[in-house]
């Protein structure tokens, strides 16, 4: 392999020749090109030339380490775009912790299964190509501020579809499982324009960005290694790394956000992704927020997604409705349960 970069490969780092094949056969037959070297030193000189689309390191190698590596990629402004994948044998969690803390997007465990990789880096190169789309959007757009406006109404739910599509397949649910959250989701939205309580908070527009955003609510998982994602029981440790999806995901999401007032959806998506499991009495995470302190946007896909997640394992509509009941004013906004109770016949 060719040793230097053009703009267009994935950068393999790792100083056992034997994981540069594998690795490079593997990214060969998704179709995408690869450069390997054998440390970390080489590896920051070829980025320094020409940004690879991806970058997949291992953590211990003689010399410069993945992580100091990492630390070097994102402390440069010309490179800390950079997608940085982790390749290492160590699979505890305090290494995984570190890697994220550093800015790496993912953590891969040797020996290499290889379509776990071909997944893993498939999601981050889509990214990063959303990402890049987005840059060029920003660009263009400065020529004309009402081509701005309408190219970007476009371009959300481009993006907004590409990231659902991510979601739907990193994620443990069924995709009609998905689907039955965002048609819920808006019709309760919808109800909820009839309560006094409610009616100027949600707009039509609201509803139908509410039912767009809500299958993103765990996109963050593609942070969070799969082997902990499919755990039941799980330590303290590991916990806090699932948990860190509402982080993950919150930050993908501000990453992608234009920042202006045409980009709503975005922004009730970051609400939905950081906040849907805060609960009303404060107990929940990332935040603890409670009561009004939690988005609107979050308190609906929250109880949304109790009512689909217990009526999918068996309960009736009445049924989940009573176990719901119970933790009103706990897990669940009141006011927004109760509306809920009352239109749960028109709930898919």
């Amino acid at each position: 392999m060719e040793d230097r970069l053009k703009g267009d490969e994935i950068l393999i780092v790792d100083d056992v020749e034997i994981n540069r094949l594998v690795l490079e056969e593997i990214i060969k037959d998704m179709g995408y090109n690869a450069v390997s070297v054998e440390s970390g030193e080489k590896a920051w000189e070829l980025i320094q030339e020409s940004v690879p689309q991806l970058l997949l390191t291992d953590i211990s190698m003689p010399g410069m380490t993945g992580y100091e590596l990492c630390r070097l990629v994102k402390g440069n402004k010309k490179t800390r775009d950079i997608p940085i994948v982790f390749i290492s044998a160590f699979d505890d969690p305090k290494d995984i912790v570190e890697g994220f803390v550093l800015g790496g997007a993912d953590y891969i465990t040797k020996p290499f299964i290889s379509e776990v990789v071909q997944a893993r880096v498939g999601v981050h190169l889509r990214l990063n190509q959303a990402s890049r789309e987005l840059k060029e959007m920003n660009r263009r757009l400065q020529v004309s501020v009402n081509e701005q406006l309408k190219q970007m109404e476009e371009e959300k739910k481009n993006i907004l579809y590409a990231l659902a599509d991510i979601a739907a397949r990193n994620s443990a649910y069924e995709k009609a499982h998905v689907e039955r959250l965002s048609q819920n989701s808006r019709i309760l939205a919808q109800s909820m324009q009839l309560s006094p309580q409610f009616e100027d908070k949600v707009s039509d527009d609201y509803v139908e960005t509410i039912g767009l955003a809500a299958p993103l609510r765990d996109i963050g998982n593609i942070g969070v290694p799969m082997s902990l994602l499919q755990k039941s029981d799980l330590t303290e440790e590991e916990a806090a790394i699932v948990r860190s999806h509402t982080d993950i995901g919150a930050k993908l999401l501000m990453d992608l956000q234009v920042g202006n007032d045409y980009n709503d959806f975005i922004r009730v998506a970051i609400d939905i992704v950081r906040s849907h499991h805060e609960n009303w009495d404060g107990s929940g995470y990332p935040d603890g927020r409670s009561a009004s302190g939690i988005p609107l946007a979050a308190q609906i896909v929250t109880i949304m997604e109790a009512y689909c997640v217990l009526t999918e394992r068996g309960c009736a509509r009445e049924e989940a409705l009573e176990i719901m009941r119970k933790e009103a004013g706990v897990k669940y906004n009141p006011a927004i349960l109760e509306i809920c109770c009352k239109i749960s016949r028109q709930l898919c």
